[in-house]
């Protein structure tokens, strides 16, 4: 039976374990499932750190938080996390991040529609999981 996930830790857990069954995917040369589920471990990070944000704070949320959190955009997400300035700030300091992040933000859920190309799958997961520039380590300091 499944459960659903609501923790910290369950969203940190199953980021990373998105991050192994792309690897098994790419191997594979299962190129759509690959890329589908690497944009989904960068978005489950970010929800990592929205809730180690909201563990932070003695504030009530604003009314349209919990709505703002249901969205796989990840732009979005950042805003929420309150990591915007940071992550302007990492990205301008690390060019390579921030081309990594080009390839990142492009994901989207609704490329589950598409077929993607061998490139693209490789190219997505290298830029997320890239030990110095990549996306996935960085918001992993943040969570």
């Amino acid at each position: 039976m499944s459960t659903l996930i609501e923790s910290k830790a369950d969203f940190q857990s199953l980021a990373e374990q998105r991050l192994i069954e792309t690897k098994a995917l790419l191997d594979l040369e299962l190129w759509d499932g690959a890329y589908y589920l690497a944009g989904y471990a960068v978005e489950l990070a970010l929800k990592a750190c929205i809730i180690k944000m909201m563990m932070e704070t003695d504030a009530f949320p604003d009314k349209r938080f919990s709505e703002n959190c249901y969205t796989h955009d990840v732009r979005k997400l950042i805003v929420v996390a309150k990591l915007e300035s940071l992550w302007d700030a990492a990205r301008a300091d690390n060019p390579i991040l921030a081309e990594n992040w080009l390839l990142a933000v492009n994901w989207s859920e609704q490329k589950r529609y598409h077929r993607i190309s061998r490139i693209e799958a490789e190219e997505l997961y290298a830029a997320i999981v890239d030990d110095e520039h990549g996306v996935f380590p960085w918001f992993k300091t943040h969570w």
